[in-house]
C-alpha cells in the first residue's frame, strides 16, 4: 500500500455521475471531474502543521489538485492537505 509521506494525503475520488437527475445518461467526455473522496491514508504532517484528515474522511478538493495515480486498477489521488477545502 502507498504510504504518503509529510503533509500528503492519499484520496480515492467518488466516482463521476454517470446520469443526469432527469434520467439521461451522461457521454464520458462530457463528465465532470470529481471534486470529492474517502482519505485512504495520510502522512504523519510537518512540525509546524499537524495533520487534521485521518484515513476514512470524506473530503471536498479542488478540481484540479494533486496528482492522479493508478494502482492495480484504481485511481487514486496524491494531494498536500493544505488543497482540502473541507471535511464532509
Amino acid at each position: 500500500m502507498i504510504k504518503p509521506l509529510q503533509d500528503r494525503v492519499l484520496v480515492e475520488p467518488k466516482e463521476a455521475e454517470t446520469k443526469t437527475a432527469s434520467g439521461l445518461y451522461i457521454p464520458d467526455s462530457a463528465k465532470e471531474k470529481p471534486q470529492s473522496g474517502t482519505v485512504i491514508a495520510a502522512g504523519p504532517g510537518k512540525k509546524d502543521e499537524p495533520m487534521e484528515v485521518k484515513a476514512g474522511d470524506q473530503v471536498l478538493y479542488g478540481k484540479y489538485s494533486g496528482v492522479e495515480i493508478t494502482v492495480e486498477g484504481k485511481k487514486y489521488i496524491i494531494m498536500k492537505q493544505s488543497d482540502i477545502l473541507a471535511i464532509l
